[in-house]
């Protein structure tokens, strides 16, 4: 599945009712077994630019509690960032699929902590990473701290943050941002030929060691390893570690994620 950021004019700039339909998009995704790889991008010439400052709240959500006019309250600060900024990197991050970014252009503040939040990021060589929070005077309140810390470690995270950079997609590499880097043309095709690989693998294994390595990393070894066992309980007694094992000893290209048979009454 792709989702695409379709607010060209505005940079894709995020909006509350914006984050509330991705939020709930998401959480359809996570229980929809038809779907295996998100793909997210931007049209036009950005992938998403950070929140909407000047329409933040054009199209508040109707269905739903409204947060109000704007962060008018240290207590409505600290809600609206848990209910909907936060909330929304948490979705991301959370998510049992496997998750791509492909970033057409740039990804700034929100942007940056959507796509550190995914587990590939594929980058068009005209893109451009930052946080740029700082230049307003803000702080990166939706995670996007967190999440650098993770990618470039201390010493990297404060010079990124504190001197407010912005680095090309060949710097995003070479510190660790994105995982490739390819022609504007090429982005796309790239990201579907990653999605497809992906999509043929032992689905229900994968996303136990998704869950198993974000867990090692913010856990010791001690936890990690009784995780990752219980985790196994449950792979080793899949359907694919049979057909993994079957396609093995036949030599032949393993059949994955065969619909589990019912019995017959």
């Amino acid at each position: 599945m792709t989702i695409t950021f379709d607010r060209p004019a505005r940079l894709n700039a995020m909006t509350q009712g914006l984050k509330r339909d991705l939020i709930e998009l998401l959480t359809a995704i996570q229980l929809d077994d038809g779907v295996h790889v998100v793909i997210f991008t931007g049209s036009g010439t950005a992938f998403c630019a950070g929140d909407d400052l000047g329409a933040y709240h054009e199209d508040d959500p109707t269905t739903v509690a409204r947060i109000g006019p704007g962060h008018n309250s240290e207590i409505g600060t600290v809600t609206a960032l848990r209910v909907y900024s936060q909330a929304l990197t948490l979705a991301v991050r959370n998510l049992d699929k496997i998750t791509i970014a492909a970033l057409n252009g740039a990804a700034v503040q929100t942007g940056l902590s959507l796509a550190l939040a995914c587990d590939f990021r594929i980058a068009s060589d005209n893109a451009k990473l930052g946080s740029a929070t700082l230049r307003f005077g803000l702080l990166p309140d939706e995670g996007g701290h967190y999440l650098l810390l993770q990618h470039l470690g201390l010493a990297r995270t404060i010079d990124f943050l504190l001197r407010a950079k912005f680095v090309t997609a060949q710097e995003a590499l070479d510190l660790g941002l994105v995982t490739e880097v390819t022609k504007a043309a090429d982005l796309m095709s790239r990201a579907h030929s990653l999605a497809t690989e992906l999509a043929a693998g032992p689905q229900v294994a994968m996303r136990l060691l998704k869950r198993a390595i974000y867990s090692a990393a913010e856990t010791d070894f001690t936890t990690s390893m009784n995780d990752i066992a219980l985790r196994t309980g449950i792979a080793d007694h899949h359907p694919d570690a049979r057909e993994g094992a079957a396609s093995f000893s036949e030599k032949r290209a393993p059949q994955f994620n065969k619909p589990p048979t019912r019995p017959q009454h």
